[in-house]
């Protein structure tokens, strides 16, 4: 009889913990927000959520308790003129809100300092200009660089009016926005191809950046050189990456703070525009100043077959792209990629179709080049223009896993198994990440006919992946945008959705 109840109190125990699994909290849809609204989610404040939200020329902050019930929407008003861009930078007790804009032939680019209800302390700072910009000028000139720490920031814009040396002009700040070094760098550029890419900041204000030479437009790379500046330098110094007898495409960087490494990936292939045999990595030691390790990883057949299971073998990496780079305590890491790709009209949009590589890659305008981050989506995701009858398929497949130990070795490998497309829009696929300390889960949509369930594959340290249950009070009607999602605490993280055709935000606690 005891052990009876032993056991009936076991399974109350556990039916408890898996009901208390996830909880889901939503905010009420703002019915003034427009379906194509640009937003961002800030982050926790004070046990507050907030939300950067954009439509035009209309710019709000929006604050949500614990429970995601609204308690303040704050115009900024201070932002008067169409602006190109905006970054945020979140702080225990403020938030840093960058922003830039053209008038005429001047190019401003500005910061406001923003308390945890969103209201502008002070006044709106200038920190640059640029003069003699074209006036047909659409895109940004100035990148927001921060370190991990955020104890340093970086304003930079990159010249090309010269093709054969870029101009980079730096300033690097501190916390309190005090300019510590302006710099205006001379970057040769000798070869035709040449392009510079991958641009960060390290918690000693060091800048560090790629540079990689192209056999040709929209084809592989056969150079690469890392590029770095010390905070208080006006020359930058340049060592070329050993690369034998292969061609490299959608190259990334990350930096090891931590173990003061710089860590540079890129899948490979054999010949040109040939398709992709395996992984190539170099680790770079900052103060030894010396490649570590440098190892090509080639995808055994069994590892292709996992990662896409019809189809040729040999093509079966061609759609993969590097999409994060988690490093280790220990000095290793590892890659998350995912198949993605597009149709328009029948007319597939593959790896050949995307500058160097990625769909992600921030091109050129006239005079000046700005720098997006590839390894995450564009804050608020892709939208193909619907006053025409062309319709463009986008997809999002399968995820690979790979981990590296310290020394350069492959410790596992895993897929993530999932098919995604959606019209005219990719908000809607693609994979979000929540990092619990213990394990790593990837949230992403799973589509059954017409109807859509969020789910949770949680990645342990030693590769195993456990496919958790749905979620059970996912309320009918919400759409999740999980791969605009941000991680908000330990356990928690905020997911858009749209309910009806309007946006709205929930959060999950796990």
């Amino acid at each position: 009889m005891q052990k009876t109840i032993s056991f009936l109190f076991a399974v109350i125990l556990l039916l408890c913990s898996q009901v208390n699994a996830q909880k889901i909290l939503y905010s009420e849809p703002d019915r003034d927000d427009a379906r194509t609204l640009n937003f961002e989610v800030i982050g926790k404040m004070n046990g507050n959520i907030l939300i950067y939200k954009n439509y035009q020329n209309t710019h709000f902050i929006t604050v949500l308790d614990a429970e995601m019930k609204l308690l303040e929407k704050n115009k900024l008003d201070f932002i008067t003129d169409k602006i190109q861009d905006v970054d945020l930078i979140q702080y225990p007790d403020f938030v840093y809100l960058f922003y830039q804009y053209q008038k005429r032939n001047i190019y401003y680019a500005m910061v406001a300092k923003l308390d945890a209800k969103g209201k502008i302390i002070d006044k709106p700072v200038l920190l640059d200009t640029t003069t003699d910009v074209n006036n047909n000028n659409t895109t940004k000139i100035y990148t927001l660089l921060n370190s991990e720490n955020k104890q340093q920031l970086m304003l930079l814009k990159i010249s090309t009016k010269n093709d054969r040396s870029h101009i980079l002009t730096t300033l690097l700040y501190n916390k309190s926005l005090n300019l510590q070094k302006r710099s205006r760098i001379v970057v040769p550029m000798p070869e035709r191809n040449d392009f510079l890419t991958e641009f960060a900041l390290d918690n000693e204000g060091d800048l560090v950046c790629l540079k990689g030479s192209g056999t040709a437009q929209n084809d592989n790379i056969n150079k690469i050189s890392l590029i770095s500046k010390t905070a208080n330098a006006d020359t930058v110094m340049s060592r070329d990456l050993k690369i034998t007898g292969i061609y490299l495409d959608d190259i990334r960087l990350k930096l090891d703070n931590a173990n003061k490494h710089y860590v540079v990936c890129s899948f490979y292939s054999k010949q040109r525009r040939g398709n992709i045999e395996g992984l190539y990595y170099t680790v770079w030691d900052k103060f030894q100043n010396k490649a570590l390790n440098t190892l090509n990883a080639v995808f055994t057949d069994e590892f292709r077959s996992d990662a896409k299971s019809d189809g040729n073998l040999k093509t079966a990496f061609n759609d993969f792209f590097l999409k994060n780079i988690i490093l280790k305590k220990d000095g290793g890491f590892f890659i998350a990629a995912e198949a993605a790709y597009s149709t328009t009209k029948g007319n597939t949009m593959t790896r050949w179709d995307y500058l160097y590589g990625s769909p992600y890659y921030s091109g050129m305008n006239m005079d000046y080049y700005s720098y997006n981050s590839p390894l995450g989506y564009y804050p608020w995701g892709r939208y193909n223009s619907f006053s025409n009858n062309t319709v463009t398929r986008y997809f999002a497949d399968n995820v690979v896993l790979l981990s590296f130990n310290a020394a350069g070795k492959v410790e596992w490998s895993n897929v993530i198994r999932k098919e995604q497309f959606d019209d005219n829009t990719d908000n809607f696929i693609g994979y979000g990440i929540l990092n619990t300390g213990d394990k790593a889960h990837f949230l992403f949509n799973i589509q059954d006919k017409r109807t859509t369930t969020l789910t949770d594959q949680s990645l342990s340290p030693d590769g195993q992946i456990d496919r958790n249950p749905t979620f059970k009070n996912v309320e009918n009607g919400y759409e999740f945008m999980p791969r605009h999602a941000k991680q908000v605490g330990a356990r928690q993280m905020v997911v858009p959705c749209q309910f009806r055709g309007a946006t709205c935000f929930a959060k999950i606690e796990f």
